[in-house]
């Protein structure tokens, strides 16, 4: 397949937030193939780069004395990745309401198209100086409830 435009794949939703990274050395394990925890990673990055993209990076988090804190992660290992290949990683947020927030993930490997990876996560709002879950500010509840992406009819939230 090897394709460069993300638009091309056969994503779960309409509209990803899409992040493209290659597998490398440093994220290779004995078993030859990417390590489980370089796809937490991977989450991580781009859940922070969807964040971002709506205006609530670390700098506004840190602003608003709030942050999203992951309370529970889903990860299903679909297909081995290995070294060299190329990645396009995805996210939407499924739901968002004044304390929590979820996202889905989905990452196809480029080369074939295939999907290698899917998991959702469920966030709650934290104040950043007690560490205890509070109501998100209303930049958060804002950018956040504005890029929900609803699912299909039928489907659960989190399950594709």
């Amino acid at each position: 397949m090897t394709s460069n435009s993300v638009t091309d794949l056969k994503w779960d939703l309409p509209n990803p937030h899409v992040l493209k990274v290659s597998v490398q050395d440093q994220h290779i394990d004995l078993m030859r193939h990417t390590n489980n925890v370089v796809y937490l990673q991977w989450l991580e990055d781009v859940a922070w780069a969807h964040s971002i993209a709506l205006g609530l990076g670390p700098a506004e988090y840190e602003a608003l004395g709030h942050g999203m804190v992951v309370r529970q992660h889903e990860l299903n290992y679909i297909q081995a990745t290995r070294l060299g290949e190329h990645l396009a990683l995805a996210t939407w947020i499924t739901q968002a309401d004044k304390l929590s927030m979820r996202r889905q993930y989905q990452f196809i490997r480029l080369d074939d198209g295939a999907t290698v990876f899917r998991g959702h996560s469920q966030f709650v709002c934290v104040d950043i100086a007690q560490g205890k879950v509070r109501r998100m500010p209303p930049a958060f509840l804002a950018a956040y409830t504005s890029a929900v992406v609803t699912l299909p009819n039928g489907l659960a939230d989190g399950v594709i």
